[in-house]
Parts: structure tokens; C-alpha cells; sequence
């Protein structure tokens, strides 16, 4: 599964830390959300595909690990993630 250039590039630059950041714990979060949202988006019409099924709970379980990771890290970054990509509620 992939994202568009357009749409992969916007994300990287909304949640990047500065000019080159490509990789850090922010980027990967919203990018594993955007992949997340697109496979939510097409369980709706395909209810019994359970091989990109399992490819969401990994993306799930890797998101998790990482989101876990911030928090350990640095609290105030991982709570803005949190809300400006409206994980909890």
C-alpha cells in the first residue's frame, strides 16, 4: 500500500521537526495514520479480506509501539500528536 507523492510529502512537512526531517517518531506516526485511514476506508467495501486485514494490525501494532515510544520520550510531543491527528477521545 502507497500513499501518494503529493499526500506523503504534505504529511511530511506538516509534522516535521526541521528542513530535513524525514524519519522522526511524528513523521512515522501520521504517516502509519494516513496508511491506517486508507485500509479503514476500504474494509468498507471489502469486508472479507483478511490478508489486508492482517497488514492493518501490523500497521496498528507498529503505530502503538511508536506512539508508546513518544510518550516515554517526551509528553508534550506525544500528546500534540495525539490531538492533531485525533487519536483519542
Amino acid at each position: 500500500m502507497v500513499l501518494e507523492k503529493d499526500k506523503k510529502k504534505n504529511i511530511v512537512e506538516s509534522f516535521r521537526h526541521h528542513q530535513k526531517d524525514t524519519g522522526s517518531s511524528a513523521v512515522q506516526v501520521a504517516l502509519l495514520t494516513e496508511k491506517i485511514n486508507v485500509l479503514a476506508e476500504h474494509f468498507k467495501g471489502h469486508r472479507k479480506d483478511f490478508q489486508s486485514r492482517r497488514g492493518l494490525l501490523k500497521l496498528v501494532s507498529s503505530r502503538r509501539r511508536l506512539l508508546d515510544y513518544m510518550k516515554r520520550q517526551d509528553k508534550k510531543e506525544y500528546e500534540e500528536i495525539v490531538k492533531k491527528l485525533n487519536l483519542r477521545k
